[in-house]
């Protein structure tokens, strides 16, 4: 890590992940690059409270990790695909632990288990 010094504390790998994937939209895209390739406006379309211009720059932040690949087609009109990278993918069982992390803990999200009416 370059943020980190040479006597770094034990929590600076966890401060250079969550420079990496932190934030309120990469995680999200993340997530849905998960089922593979998405086209920018499906990713919008998948978080309708984003704006274009940060959909864009957490792309590109991605993209400049490593952690998205982005596809561009000779076509008219171009056609853009995102995708994870081979380095975006080791990051699935994380991306998943923290979907199932919110469905228990995050009230808005919990599921609430169905009970039997007697």
């Amino acid at each position: 890590m370059e943020n980190c010094p040479p006597n770094r504390s034990p929590g600076c790998p966890v401060e250079g992940t969550l420079g990496i994937i932190g934030g309120k939209w990469k995680g999200v895209v993340l997530y849905h690059l998960l089922d593979g390739k998405k086209r920018f406006n499906e990713l919008r379309r998948l978080m309708p409270g984003v704006t274009q211009r940060m959909v864009t720059r957490q792309l590109r932040e991605m993209e400049a990790d490593g952690l998205i690949h982005r596809q561009v087609y000779a076509e008219v009109p171009p056609r853009v695909e995102y995708s994870l990278t081979t380095k975006g993918e080791t990051l699935r069982p994380i991306i998943l632990a923290l979907k199932d992390w919110g469905e228990i803990h995050v009230p808005y999200y919990t599921i609430t288990p169905k009970t039997d009416v007697a």
